[in-house]
């Protein structure tokens, strides 16, 4: 009933909309077939009678009773008691215990650190993430490099070293002996 404009108005749009079901309509729905379902297997009822009165076909009828029973049986279960786990709660709960774990293995490392700080440990570590950098220091022993000056001639400190028969190091010593044989 549109006189001016060629737009519906409100009331209009709301009674065109399909009718959503009533979950009343749903409930009563279920309580008569349930109550038909019964009707039959006490006897008073035959179930062809029974699906005519459903509005629905004999082989939907017996569908119909199989899962009724079946919902009857699994009601009728004796359910534990107590906690019952649920593939939800299984991952919430190995959630929270890795984080435990992490939270626990940070504070052993952090242990780990201040029992080696006490006891004058120290460990080298690596500021730069693996496969990053350019060469590698070589590491150049300080025996080795006082070895090296003494032999050249020289003191450590720049003088002239003093030059007897006998090796004055060790290192002199075992490097003699490699040298003889």
């Amino acid at each position: 009933m549109r006189t001016h404009s060629t737009k519906p108005s409100r009331n209009e749009k709301q009674s065109e909309k399909p009718a959503e079901p009533d979950p009343g309509a749903a409930v009563q729905s279920a309580r008569r077939t349930a109550g038909v379902i019964l009707e039959v297997l006490a006897g008073t009822l035959k179930p062809s009678a029974a699906a005519t009165s459903l509005g629905i076909s004999v082989p939907r009828y017996y569908v119909l009773e199989t899962r009724a029973l079946e919902g009857l049986v699994r009601g009728c279960e004796v359910l534990p008691v107590g906690y019952h786990r649920t593939p939800e709660k299984e991952i919430a709960g190995l959630k929270k215990e890795r984080t435990r774990l992490e939270n626990e293995c940070m504070r052993y490392q952090a242990l780990l650190r201040a029992s080696q700080r006490a006891v004058g440990i120290s460990i080298a570590q690596d500021d730069k993430p693996p496969g990053k950098g350019g060469r590698r220091r070589r590491p150049s022993v300080r025996a080795l490099k006082f070895a090296r000056k003494l032999q050249e001639g020289l003191a450590p400190d720049g003088e002239p070293a003093k030059v007897s028969g006998k090796p004055e190091t060790a290192v002199e010593e075992v490097r003699g002996r490699k040298g003889a044989s």
